[in-house]
């Protein structure tokens, strides 16, 4: 199933993507289920959106992908290397993605993108899948300097695709 977060006549809603449609979900998917309002809407009379505006920070994880990790000189660590963005910087398709003003090389790379659906903390390896309610792609732009640890931090900037796959 694939879920859109869209707008429409000034309003935001979801939908379920059907073929060339839209069918109206009742609120949000993560909190109201998936119960339709019988409306459909017309793909391209919506504006698709970012998936979700996070409640918080995205969480990241650099290094991970060991021939990727060799490109930049270096290997993946062995426990995850984990780094935050702030949720502003989740646009959606078509938004402008502003580059940093602090350098003028900038690199982008396509990434696997987890939406959690509920609060997690110390979750049990076993149990980590009930926590996830879809995934989604992403389009990781950053400042190049930063990715590499120099400069002031990461300056980063994700775009993501509004349409997900449930699990």
């Amino acid at each position: 199933m694939k879920i859109a977060r869209f707008s429409h006549n000034g309003g935001i809603q979801f939908g379920i993507v059907d073929e060339e449609e839209l069918v109206v979900l009742v609120g949000d998917p993560m909190f109201a289920g998936f119960e339709t309002t019988g409306e459909r809407i017309a793909l391209a009379d919506a504006a698709l959106l970012a998936p979700v505006i996070p409640r918080s920070k995205v969480v990241c994880v650099g290094k991970n992908y060991h021939d990727h990790a060799a490109e930049m000189g270096g290997e993946a660590p062995a426990e995850p290397l984990l780094f935050l963005k702030p949720n502003t910087a989740v646009i959606g398709p078509g938004d402008t993605i502003v580059r940093p003003t602090l350098s003028e090389r900038t690199e982008h790379e396509g990434e696997l993108v987890v939406v959690i659906g509920r609060i997690a903390k110390n979750v049990r390896a076993e149990d980590a899948l009930d926590y996830v309610f879809g995934y989604t792609v992403g389009n990781d732009v950053r400042r190049a300097t930063c990715s590499a640890g120099t400069g002031s931090g990461p300056a980063r900037r994700a775009s993501t695709r509004s349409v997900r796959s449930v699990p």
